[in-house]
């Protein structure tokens, strides 16, 4: 990590760097630079939804516009046929011009006249006509509508005159014909649906006869609509799989007989299409306006018993030719992200507000057991806590059903990370603040409980470590095991139709970062408090490796490391002696946190311009050949608690080397030969674990001879018998100079073995790779 971004960390020792200032110094350039493409796809993904809905609108207009084409062309014809209909009218005016002149003829003896009389009509085909008109007229009034429809198609196949013709006979047909149209129109709203539609279709009025036939069924499931509504409150949570099953059966029930009624034609399928999304569009309002209060977790179980039948429904409507699904969804994403905001807003109240709620949550032994473990060594509040986060999650998660998991999964999974984070976020303020006072304490945000003893802390970071690493992976197991089989299957019917899937990788790490959110904050402020005290004086101080007879140099026959270093040491024992009991079982969160704290540390040396590097490089105090031994047993030992602890040692291995370093570069650039000042690396190896065994013998021993791993506190007797089968060693990063007093590589039984490399890869995001 650059000096330069940590340079502000630890300003002066009168003050304490706001957090603020902290996670902006510890925010990486690869953070901002995803949070910056994070946006940019969103971006991109509004404008792809504007360009679909766009290009819906249009393909709606174009039906539109296909419709009022036909119905244009139907007038023309209609235009045609009146105009048809007036020459005939001319012809018979002329004809009846000619009849007068002839009668007027005959009355005055003119043959000529005569002669050019052309028109003959024959009584008896009128009065055929005539007979055929009584006959319709007579089924009319016996409402024997089918016979008088095949009368009047006879006599229009006799006699084709009377389409064009506009005669008296021919106008008293097309009235019969009107006649029979309203008959049609009443036996629809009343009784036979299909056949007046099909008595309209022979009489050449096939839009007519779809769009009464489309009314007619809207009109039928209005009213089994009304009959079923007032029964809704009686089941709210089923209710919608009911009212899903009488339109969608409707739906489908039309589809069929318009089918064999009209056959496949283009329009009318495209006003039927048309027509089933107005009436999905009214279930989906129809839901919830009858659905409970969209924050109760019926009101959750309700939208997902919708979505699931509806789906179901939408699934059988295909196989018909009726793809519905997206319009569906489409027209209920808004209800579910209501549905789903509000009751994550209930569970965070739930699960944040304390006060006046003693509601006891059902929760099985399962689940609860592993967080009871923490109630001894902590405030009741905080596993009352971490037991009402599992509970509100669980109780989120059953209600979701298998459909509503695959097409809004990926939002579930979301809202489910930031209500952890939120989690997090809560137990930070739970933790002190380094160098607490009154004052500081008072303007904090109040928060239920606090950890104030280790065993208070350790239980917080357990409780949140059990939540993210044992119980949410058994609660979210159903939701992942839904997305992994369609994933597996690859069929099309089974594939969201919603881009919001989440990689169950990228979920982990996620949840992974709001869990070291919490641990981090633990390690600084743990580190803070050991590193400066009340009255605000630095404990790792350079002065001590300034002076020789200073009362923190310690360096005679049997060198030890300087006290704030002894001090460490019987710090980290201490915090893992408690942390045996509280964390029993967890081993693996005990060394992370143990090793954090080293890190912390050591990191602190190495970027405390000011207070550290700024007094050990000044000109006017020169380094002594005593103060750079002193610095770098002091490094060694830090490596060697590391090693026998038995927890990842690489990051401390590498930043005590580039201390050392550093030092080295201090002491040589003032003209000092360090090959006669410091001894072989060896001896600070050997000297950092004699004194280990010295600290840990209680002082009173001077043997020197090989360290016995069983009398460490910190070291995990369960690693001991891996040791030999896998040894992993830590990477050393040596001077450039070759200077024998940088770490080297310890390469016998005792190096690093128990550093896994899990652990390694989990601790990697804690300190800058450039550093």
């Amino acid at each position: 990590m650059d000096s330069s971004e940590e340079e502000d960390d630890f300003p002066s020792i009168e003050s304490v760097t706001p957090q603020s200032k902290i996670d902006t110094v510890f925010q990486s350039k690869t953070e901002k630079g995803i949070r910056k493409l994070c946006f940019e796809l969103l971006d991109l993904k509004d404008a792809v939804e504007n360009l679909c809905g766009n290009t819906q609108s249009k393909y709606l207009a174009f039906l539109r516009l296909s419709d009022e084409v036909v119905e244009m062309e139907h007038e023309l014809n209609d235009l045609r046929k009146n105009i048809s209909a007036q020459g005939i009218l001319i012809q018979d005016l002329l004809s009846g011009v000619h009849h007068e002149l002839s009668e007027w003829s005959k009355a005055n003896n003119t043959e000529k006249l005569q002669k050019d009389t052309e028109f003959d009509f024959p009584n008896e085909s009128q009065d055929e006509k005539r007979s055929s008109l009584e006959n319709i007229d007579l089924l009319l009034a016996e409402h024997k509508v089918e016979e008088a429809i095949e009368a009047l198609e006879t006599e229009e196949r006799k006699h084709p005159d009377l389409k064009t013709s506009s005669d008296s006979l021919s106008n008293e047909f097309s009235k019969r014909k009107s006649l029979i149209e309203n008959q049609l129109v009443d036996i629809i709203e009343q009784t036979d649906l299909k056949v007046a539609v099909l008595g309209l279709l022979k009489l050449g009025k096939g839009p007519l006869a779809h769009n009464l036939f489309l009314k007619s069924k809207a009109a039928r499931l209005q009213k089994s609509i009304q009959i079923f509504l007032p029964s809704c409150p009686c089941y709210p949570e089923t209710f919608p799989a009911t009212l899903s099953n009488i339109i969608f059966s409707t739906i489908s029930s039309t589809t069929k007989e318009m089918g064999t009624i009209f056959g496949d034609d283009l329009l009318y399928n495209n006003r039927l299409v048309q027509w089933a999304e107005r009436e999905i569009e009214l279930f989906v309002k129809l839901v919830k306006e009858n659905a409970p209060s969209s924050e109760t977790v019926s009101a959750l179980h309700a939208a997902s018993v919708c979505v699931q039948a509806s789906l179901n429904h939408c699934s059988v409507l295909e196989s018909q030719g009726l793809k519905l699904s997206k319009v569906l969804l489409v027209l209920l994403e808004p209800y579910i992200e209501e549905v789903l905001e509000l009751n994550f807003r209930r569970a965070r109240k739930l699960v944040f507000d304390f006060s006046g709620n003693d509601e006891m949550l059902p929760l099985s032994p399962r689940l609860a057991s592993p967080l009871s473990t923490f109630a001894i060594s902590s405030d009741g509040m905080l596993v009352d806590s971490g037991t009402r986060f599992i509970f509100m999650v669980k109780d989120i998660v059953e209600q979701l059903t298998r459909l509503v998991i695959l097409h809004f999964g990926g939002n579930i999974l979301t809202r489910i990370l930031k209500l952890f984070d939120q989690y997090m976020d809560e137990l930070i303020k739970a933790l002190p603040e380094p160098s607490e006072d009154d004052s500081l304490v008072e303007l904090k945000e109040a928060v239920p409980f606090k950890a104030e003893t280790d065993s208070q802390q350790l239980a917080l970071l357990g409780t949140a470590f059990t939540i993210a690493e044992e119980l949410l992976p058994m609660v979210m197991s159903r939701i992942w095991s839904v997305l992994n089989e369609s994933k597996e299957a690859g069929n099309d019917n089974t594939a969201p139709l919603l881009n919001n899937a989440i990689d169950y990788k990228d979920w982990r790490k996620q949840l992974q970062h709001s869990l070291d959110k919490l641990r981090d904050h633990f390690c600084r402020q743990y580190v803070l408090n050991f590193i400066y005290s009340r009255d605000g004086k630095t404990r790792p101080d350079a002065n001590i490796y300034l002076c020789g007879e200073g009362d923190d140099l310690n360096w005679n026959s049997d060198p030890l490391p300087s006290l704030p270093f002894q001090a460490l040491f019987g710090k980290l024992q201490q915090l893992a002696t408690v942390a045996g009991d509280v964390l029993l079982g967890k081993e693996k969160i005990q060394k992370v946190l143990l090793a954090r704290l080293t890190e912390t540390v050591v990191m602190w040396v190495m970027s405390n311009e000011e207070d550290f590097w700024g007094v050990l490089e000044n000109e006017v105090a020169k380094l002594q050949p005593q103060g750079l031994q002193q610095l770098i047993l002091d490094m060694h030992f830090t490596v060697e608690i590391a090693r026998f602890a038995g927890y990842p040692s690489r990051n401390v291995h590498q930043m005590a080397s580039s201390i050392i370093a550093r030092a080295i570069r201090t002491f040589s650039g003032r003209g000092l030969n360090q090959q006669s000042a410091l001894p072989e690396d060896e001896w600070f190896v050997e000297t950092a674990k004699a004194a280990i065994n010295k600290l840990l013998m209680g002082g009173d021993g001077s043997d020197t001879s090989e360290i016995d791993e069983d009398h460490i506190i910190l070291h995990d007797d369960e690693d001991d018998d891996d040791e030999d089968d896998d040894e992993l060693h830590d990477e050393v990063i040596s001077d450039s100079d070759g200077s024998p007093s940088s770490l080297s590589t310890i390469t016998t039984s005792e190096s690093f073995a128990s550093a896994e490399s899990q652990m390694l890869d989990s601790l990697s995001d804690f300190t800058d790779p450039e550093s």
